[in-house]
């Protein structure tokens, strides 16, 4: 049996074939970096933006990132349909006519059936929304939006500039103009018992979403997270802690959310901490086999979760 909706069989059941996603930079920045909000960032925000790193700054315009991606994608996983993934940084944070601009460079591509724009909730406006879902009947189209968290406590700790309810908001709006809505969330943030964790999950049943993507919070060099770590005011989870905390979470989201991610995917050279976050392949396969052994699936405790089951 299927124990979670994945990713890659719900493109396969849209296009009948494997889709490849092309990770972009947009060259964007972010109000919780340039100033407007903050300096700092997210405390494990990294110099890439949690992205592919500064392509546009070696001179590879969009067109060009997507064509290159796509050639790539071809070649090692003989993928010959793509979706064009905004990643790095805030992905709507700019004049609406500049970010048109960009993502029709990255759909006038052969092959590229969808458009995915990873942002933060509070940088989505009408302007933008109405760009986005004029593309939807040609392209596939998602929004993905940070949560991390749905407790504002912890969004202040790990200096997110802005609450749970603005999340909610941009969800609703997007979702009212027949977007498709992903949600970021993460595992393991400072201060979170498991109790917490699995409130965001049934936060999360509770809005108008489509996705989620979840994984572990890693440790990355250079950020202030790195810095709590070194001075013993943080504590990953292990890896057995985190196999079983993503299980109780996707058993508390409903079944038809498409979960887009289950682990993170860190530069090897870049990471602190822990080891374990590198073995992708090894990490999924540990969820697949502890879903079998306990038996369980996607939306099993949904409804007994809505009635505060873990209290």
């Amino acid at each position: 049996m299927r124990r979670y909706r994945d990713y890659n069989t719900y493109l396969r059941e849209i296009f009948g074939e494997r889709v490849q996603k092309i990770p972009l930079d947009g060259g964007f920045t972010c109000p919780n970096r340039d100033g407007t909000l903050s300096t700092g960032g997210c405390i494990y925000c990294d110099s890439r933006g949690s992205g592919t790193g500064a392509m546009i700054k070696r001179g590879l315009s969009v067109r060009e990132q997507m064509a290159k991606g796509c050639d790539f994608a071809r070649r090692r996983y003989g993928a010959e349909k793509f979706i064009a993934y905004f990643q790095s940084f805030t992905n709507t944070y700019g004049p609406p006519p500049a970010l048109k601009h960009l993502y029709d460079q990255a759909l006038d591509n052969p092959g590229v059936v969808g458009l995915s724009v990873g942002t933060r909730p509070d940088c989505v406006t009408p302007e933008i929304l109405e760009i986005l879902s004029g593309y939807q009947g040609r392209f596939l189209v998602w929004l993905e939006l940070g949560l991390q968290s749905a407790h504002d406590e912890t969004l202040r700790c790990i200096n997110r500039g802005h609450d749970a309810a603005c999340f909610d908001r941009a969800v609703f709006t997007a979702s009212d103009r027949g977007l498709s809505v992903c949600a970021h969330v993460i595992l393991g943030l400072p201060g979170e018992t498991r109790a917490m964790m699995m409130e965001t999950a049934r936060h999360i049943s509770s809005l108008p979403l489509k996705g989620i993507k979840i994984h572990a919070l890693y440790v990355v060099r250079g950020t202030p997270l790195s810095e709590m770590y070194e001075r013993g005011q943080y504590r990953c989870l292990s890896r057995e802690e985190y196999v079983e905390s993503a299980i109780d979470f996707i058993e508390r989201i409903p079944p038809g959310l498409v979960i887009q991610r289950l682990t993170g995917d860190p530069v090897h050279s870049e990471l602190h901490a822990p080891e374990w976050v590198k073995d992708k392949k090894a990490n999924l396969k540990l969820i697949r086999e502890r879903l079998k052994e306990r038996d369980t699936w996607q939306g099993k405790e949904c409804r007994a979760a809505g009635k505060n089951s873990d209290q």
